[in-house]
């Protein structure tokens, strides 16, 4: 809060600096004063994204996960780009992050994925990714070349106050333990070291393998569960108040959000914000600020 405290301040003396400038200058000083301007134009949209992340929720740690749809390798190995985009993001960001699960696909790619990540404004951001994202290319796995369109979802849970009081029954949970599926040493490989916590009355499920341990990756899975839990809760919350203010219009969360086109041109659109760049390579490696930043403008995240 002090830092944005004292950009704001700063912007504020700036502009006023340059107003009385404007009137003592000569014509031949004006571009240095133009560069000037656009320094304060960019300064001013950084602030304005801040003001925007005023959700309850924004400041706090996130959970994101990442699901091939139906189409087999073609969506397992486009769920595994979706990974690395998000990995080199929070590498460029600040952001710091865990892979909580991680499931290889039969032949490429990923069956599943989630990691957590840490940094100021974490769901702020995130938020802005949940929903189906869709890819347009020349397949690598077709012999023949041909343009394949692959989906695959991404949700993204904050990591609410530990406090929060959610009752969960011993009796509502199923629990497997099976081998680690990821690289991590000879014990995590050949024990049952990871765990898949199902709760029966929701249908969620959750699954840990980063630690060493049955009980640690256990007591991970448990956050994540409790984290969800609360989230569906105050979903339910929501909707009866939409329903009592006489809105009637369902949540659609399958809708597509974003599409990657690879071919036969490069671009990437986000149909919510109508965000739109020729650099869908870029995008890819990690480059989605702008992409999440257009989202939030547009208050549709």
């Amino acid at each position: 809060m002090k830092k944005e405290l004292e950009q704001y301040q700063n912007l504020k003396k700036n502009i006023v600096d340059n107003l009385e400038l404007i009137h003592i200058l000569e014509e031949n000083d004006l571009e240095n004063l133009t560069n000037e301007l656009h320094t304060l134009e960019k300064e001013m949209e950084s602030l304005e994204i801040s003001a925007l992340l005023n959700g309850e929720y924004d400041e706090l740690n996130c959970y994101l996960e990442i699901h091939p749809g139906a189409g087999g390798t073609e969506s397992c190995d486009w769920a595994s780009m979706l990974a690395r985009m998000y990995t080199r993001f929070c590498e460029n960001n600040h952001y710091t992050y865990e892979i909580i699960e991680s499931q290889k696909g039969e032949e490429a790619g990923l069956k599943s994925f989630t990691m957590h990540i840490k940094g100021i404004y974490a769901y702020g951001y995130f938020k802005c990714e949940k929903g189906v994202h869709r890819l347009v290319r020349i397949s690598p796995f077709d012999a023949n070349a041909r343009r394949h369109t692959s989906f695959a979802s991404v949700l993204v849970t904050p990591e609410y106050n530990q406090d929060i009081n959610i009752e969960i029954k011993e009796s509502d949970l199923k629990i497997d333990v099976y081998h680690s599926s990821g690289a991590g040493g000879q014990s995590v490989n050949t024990s049952n070291s990871a765990v898949r916590i199902t709760h029966l009355p929701t249908k969620l499920v959750v699954t840990c393998q980063n630690e060493r341990s049955q009980m640690q990756n256990k007591e991970q899975a448990m956050r994540i569960l409790k984290s969800k839990l609360y989230e569906l809760e105050l979903q339910k919350q929501q909707q009866e108040q939409k329903n009592l203010q006489g809105n009637m219009e369902n949540i659609n969360f399958g809708s597509q959000i974003r599409s990657y086109v690879l071919e036969p041109y490069k671009m990437v659109k986000d149909n919510r914000s109508g965000y739109e760049t020729s650099n869908a390579l870029k995008v890819l490696d990690g480059e989605l600020l702008p992409v999440m930043e257009s989202v939030l403008k547009s208050h549709k995240a």
